[in-house]
Order: structure tokens, then sequence, then C-alpha cells
């Protein structure tokens, strides 16, 4: 063993999954912890897993493996974790008995635990090693805000619940510690996550908590709201992620419009045919969102609609399906992704009647993509030649002063990029994590591409 602990760590899945592995290595980090970046050179490998599609279970599965037989030593925490097989058993334990030990998500303490038994922490660890903001794996400009766990909503697709648990909404007061402490690292971008962004303080009805001393209600608008003033400062983007369209959003809006958040709302809609939605049991009057839509855009005229959705699901007609490719146009979804229906094992859409061929799923995706892709392809058309605030995310791939960046339309790694070509005239070098203003030049697809002024 190395006189200082090595542990190989691999993170998979969603952001939410993510915020989970930066907890666990805050922890050994301040546990006097080191991270190896091969499995050959760590003393014990932790996998935090996904377990929502197959390609997701897949992954996971092969990365466990992969850690078993480089290293031998392994913990595997996350949505898989969480996952049984068709007998009831654990189905990490059944397929990998070597693995030491199986949690599921949110499960910081029970990996230290596995962690302690199986590698000894070392002696004395310095504490103030660990920046305030934690262990983060992000880059230093941007990071994820988890504001809540779990899901009360009990979709025919989804088998989220069964493994992540009902919601349970953090206290207020440490979720805005934790997005001061981030902000003082120098995050110019706080991305807001959960299950459920707008159903943030239902399980808690909504309770007064304190932040500083002062009283703030556990609801969305008084969350955003307070998010807002730390942000001010430090001329800090907040996105939100996950939000439901309920009609409690709508205060939301009227802070978009005067730019103290970012006028982008991830939404998970899935689909727009209310048969289907019935059939999904989504939440929400899912009749109404395009209703909903126009008056949002009415107030603010700048919001930019990400969404994903399903196409193929058990019993869906071409009708149907053509009521969605409908509603993506005519609601002007800016970034759309699509999944053809995969039955995940342990949903309850699986025993649907009229699942249909798997040819005609993937199919009626490929169609909804070229729909999906036009419609952006358009909206960014019309951004030639507009100056726009863009964040640099990468500042040194083209050069002096060139680089990649994104404007407020861009949620990091699953929207578009503005790409930056050198200056002529300035002989300014821009840095990763500025914000810098620029001039839109061209589009391809979701791509723009601009020249800092």
């Amino acid at each position: 063993m190395n006189a200082v602990p090595k542990i190989g760590f691999v993170s998979l899945g969603c952001p939410k999954a993510l915020t989970d592995s930066e907890l666990i290595l805050t922890q050994l980090s301040a546990e006097g912890y080191t991270t190896s970046k091969t499995f050959e050179g760590a003393d014990l490998v932790i996998v935090n897993t996904c377990g929502f599609i197959d390609d997701a279970v897949k992954e996971s599965l092969d990365t466990i493996s992969e850690a078993l037989s480089t290293n031998g030593k392994v913990i595997v925490t996350g949505c898989l974790g969480a996952k049984a097989d068709a007998k009831g058993h654990n189905l990490i334990k059944g397929l990998h008995p070597s693995v030491l030990a199986v949690t599921g998500p949110h499960a910081t303490q029970e990996v230290m635990d596995a962690v302690h038994q199986y590698l000894p922490k070392p002696h004395d660890p310095f504490m103030d090693l660990v920046p305030a903001a934690g262990i983060k794996l992000t880059p230093k400009h941007f990071a994820y805000l988890k504001i809540s766990e779990g899901c009360n909503h009990r979709c025919t697709f989804c088998i989220i619940p069964s493994m992540r648990g009902d919601l349970v909404s953090r206290p207020i007061g440490d979720i805005l510690s934790e997005a001061a402490a981030l902000l003082d690292s120098g995050v110019k971008e706080l991305l807001i996550i959960s299950q459920d962004t707008s159903a943030y303080g239902v399980d808690i009805k909504y309770q007064t908590g304190f932040f500083n001393g002062r009283p703030i209600k556990s609801r969305l608008f008084e969350l955003v709201h307070a998010l807002t003033e730390l942000a001010e400062p430090y001329g800090a983007w907040i996105r939100l992620h996950y939000v439901y369209p309920y009609p409690s959003v709508d205060e939301i809006i009227p802070l978009m419009a005067t730019g103290k958040v970012l006028p982008y709302l991830d939404i998970p809609f899935q689909h727009s045919h209310p048969d289907v939605l019935k059939r999904m049991r989504r939440p929400a009057s899912g009749e109404r969102n395009l209703e909903r839509i126009m008056k949002w855009r009415a107030i603010c005229p700048e919001l930019v609609i990400r969404s994903t959705f399903i196409a193929g699901f058990p019993g869906e007609t071409e009708s149907e399906f053509e009521h969605l490719l409908d509603f993506l146009k005519e609601a002007q979804i800016d970034n759309a992704g699509c999944f053809a229906y995969s039955a995940i094992e342990g949903a309850e859409a699986n025993n649907l009647p009229g699942m249909l061929p798997l040819e005609l799923r993937e199919d009626r995706k490929s169609r909804f993509m070229a729909v999906a892709q036009a419609v952006s392809a358009q909206k960014n058309k019309k951004l030639v030649g507009s100056t726009m605030q863009v964040l640099v995310d990468n500042a040194q791939s083209m050069g002096r002063a060139g680089g990649i960046g994104r404007s407020y339309r861009d949620a990091p790694e699953i929207d578009g990029i503005v790409r930056l070509i050198p200056p002529q005239r300035i002989s300014k070098t821009f840095r990763t994590g500025e914000f810098i203003k620029v001039k839109i030049l061209e589009s391809h697809g979701h791509e723009l591409v601009g020249m800092p002024i």
C-alpha cells in the first residue's frame, strides 16, 4: 500500500450523480486520501454508476468489469447500485460478487464507511487543504448546485424514484452557503439541478429556513431570488435545469426578463399529446404547455427552452407522433433531445399494450431530430449580426484570443457552443472562465461563430 492511500474514481451518469461524486471526493480529500488517474495506480476504485437507460447500464457494468480486472478492489455506488434483478437480489452483487461494497445514490457516508473498512484513512489529515467549495469535477468556472434528491412522481417510463426515493429538499441555508462558497471560489455559472426543481420545498411544506440569520421560505422562487442576490456582485449566471412547467414557474419569468436569472429553462416535456402524457403519467397539465410557453415568451422574448422527448412510447400512433412534431415547431423548442423508447427493466410502461418495433421507434427518433435540428438552426441564424455575452470555456483551442465559449442559450455539454475566432485588431488574450462580448458572424446548426469585440 502507498504511504498516502490512493483511490481511483469514475463518475458516470447525470449531473445529480456528479454532485454525489463531488461530495464523496470532498470527504476523501478532507480525510487525506489522494486520487489516482489510473486503476493500476490506485489502492482501491470507486465507481459511481448510472442505471437509467440500457446504454448507461452497459457503460456502468463495463466500467465495473474493467476496474475489477485491472485493480481488483472496487466499491460501487450510484443508481445502478440500488437496482435489483428479477429475483429481488442486488444486481451488482449478483453479476460481480467480488465487489467490496455496493450502495445506492446519495450515500456519501456509506461509501466512506466502506473505504475506511478496506483502505483505512491516513493519519492526521489537514482539513485546511480542502477548498471551501469542496472537490469539483467540473471546470473551475461552472458548477452544479443540487437543491433536492428524489422525486414524488411515478412516471411509467422511469425507475428513478425506486433508486433515489421520494423528494427530499435540502435545507435552504445549506444550499445558499454552498452557493456562496462556490462563487467565492471563482465559479461564474451555477447550474441548479434536482429531479424536479419546481417541487423544491413541497416535502417540507415550504418551511422557513435561515441563511446568515435571515429567514427565507424554502420555495423555488425565494431560493432563486436569494441566489440572484448572491450572484449579482460576481456577475455570475444562474441557470435552471429540470424545471417542470407548473404555474408556480410563472413567478420566475419576470426575474429572467430583468436579467437577474438566465432566460433559460430546461423542461423535460417528454411528449405533447394528452393521451400519451396520460399513459406516461406525467405531472402538470400537458395540454396547456404550449399556452404556457407563449405566455412566458410574451413576458420574456429572449427565453430559451431546452427539453427532452421520448419517441415511440408504447401505443404511440402516427397521429400522436405527428402531434409531437407539430408541438416542436409551434413551441419553437430551442434545443431538443430525443430518446427512442427503451424498455427499462422495472418500468411500468413495459406492460402497456402496443409496444412498437425497435426499428419504428428509431425511425421516429430520427424524424424528430430532423425537425428539432431544423428549428434550432433557424433560430441560430437569426442571431447572426447580434452581439452576445459569452462565457469562455476554452481559451486555448484556437490560439491567441480564440477558443470556445457559450452564450446564455447553451448549457455546458448538452447544448451548442460559440466558436471564437481571434479578433484582428485586439491584442488582448482572453482567459477560460471570463465573460466577453462577441459579435456573431456565422451559424452552423447548433454552433455559432463569433469574434470578440
